[in-house]
């Protein structure tokens, strides 16, 4: 059978460090921080007081007002990430075959935001007057549904639910699609708009937030010795996939090629990784193989890197059973520093940065490192951003329930 390449030709992002590719870009590269001050809610009764906010976000520049009031935030993002990519695609939606088009999209949570309105409506007002589309902007299928209606995609439509994994999941299964012949294009990536009273308690009673109060722009330290747990965050990171062929035969500008995909499950805890990423490890080397690539190839991993004593040292043992003698060499950094984590959309937005860092020679650093753990000892590209050729970037994101996705992009040649 064929296994058609993929390749990534447009991309979208709605983030706490920018709404469009060039800011969001320049602000990573500069190591400006997203993370402030949580503003969306009260969080003087809470351990947490941090946040990656998205800024500056107006659905009705992006959807309908009649519209965009019948969707939760989370479907909002999506959305609006999506017009963005296939406008930086130049892809012609009227001359592409829709029953060859699809989306496949990460989210964790879905419609949180309108849960807690809706259940203060019910206490309030009585069932009559909870909204008729309750349903429908909970549901975390509808980021997939709503792209698929708004485009015109009458391929399969499909939401995965992984956890933090989610986005990554999400493009491996898009991947799959194109390689296998079945579809030619494909939006695929994440969305999360997780931040609310109510998920914040249910993370700080976990204790796995950051209890930074002092500087918003610090809470986040991936790999330090110093970390003090994850800042949760909010966003959409879309991409275009397509097949090789199909590119080609538009003209398209492709970023990279979307070369290989692993997945595992620990099988171990419900929060907990297993001991020394033995799971996250497995994710990477079927990435690999299926990208046909060694670790000495490998110039750069975008880490999960939460900055939670369990994930940052056990993923730092899982590159390191991998990589091997090479895992000294390679370059990893956690974005998260500056991003904050948007749980199901993670992944989308750092395979956008992994595709940007092969395009544009550029690393993105790890900010707020400045006291190394004697577990996490790799090459963290701290505090400064590093010019260097990428030739090929991994992707790793994990989550709760165990599940481990690594994805791989490399240059396209």
């Amino acid at each position: 059978m064929v296994k058609h390449r993929a390749v990534i030709t447009g991309m979208g992002v709605i983030s706490p460090v920018g709404n469009n590719l060039e800011e969001f870009w320049d602000n990573l590269v500069n190591g400006r921080s997203g993370i402030d001050f949580a503003t969306r809610f009260d969080t003087s009764t809470l351990p947490t007081k941090v946040a990656g906010e998205v800024k500056n976000f107006e659905p009705t520049e992006w959807l309908d007002k009649k519209e965009s009031r019948r969707m939760d935030r989370f479907a909002q993002f999506a959305v609006a990430a999506s017009k963005m990519a296939l406008q930086d695609s130049g892809l012609d939606l009227e001359q592409i075959d829709r029953d060859r088009a699809g989306a496949v999209i990460g989210c964790g949570i879905g419609g949180v935001i309108t849960f807690e309105e809706q259940k203060e409506v019910l206490m309030a007002k009585g069932p009559g007057r909870v909204s008729p589309f309750f349903v429908p902007m909970l549901i975390s299928n509808m980021a997939a549904g709503h792209i698929s209606i708004t485009f015109g995609l009458q391929g399969p439509s499909l939401t995965v639910t992984t956890a933090c994994a989610s986005a990554t999941d999400a493009i491996g299964r898009a991947l799959r699609l194109i390689q296998s012949g079945e579809v030619d294009v494909v939006l695929s990536g994440g969305t999360e708009a997780p931040l609310t009273e109510l998920a914040f308690a249910g993370f700080c009673s976990m204790k796995a937030m950051s209890t930074e109060k002092e500087n918003p722009a610090e809470a986040c330290r991936p790999f330090d010795r110093r970390r003090s747990g994850f800042v949760m965050g909010e966003g959409a990171g879309i991409l275009v996939i397509e097949s090789l062929e199909h590119a080609q035969k538009r003209g398209a500008h492709i970023y990279a090629e979307l070369a290989g995909y692993g997945a595992t499950s620990d099988a171990h805890h419900i929060t907990t990784p297993a001991p020394g990423g033995e799971g996250a490890a497995k994710a990477m080397r079927k990435a690999l193989t299926d990208a046909g690539l060694s670790p000495e190839e490998v110039t750069y991993i975008n880490a999960h890197g939460t900055g939670t004593d369990a994930n940052d040292a056990t993923e730092t043992a899982a590159i390191k059973g991998v990589f091997g003698p090479a895992a000294a060499k390679v370059a990893v950094s956690s974005t998260k520093s500056m991003t904050g984590h948007l749980m199901g959309a993670a992944g989308g937005v750092e395979a956008i940065i992994s595709a940007l860092a092969i395009e544009r020679g550029v690393i993105p650093p790890t900010m707020n490192y400045g006291e190394p753990d004697p577990e996490c000892d790799l090459d963290y590209v701290p505090n400064e951003a590093r010019s260097v050729e990428v030739k090929a970037a991994m992707s790793n994101n994990l989550g709760f329930g165990g599940h481990n996705a690594t994805i791989i992009l490399k240059k396209f040649v």
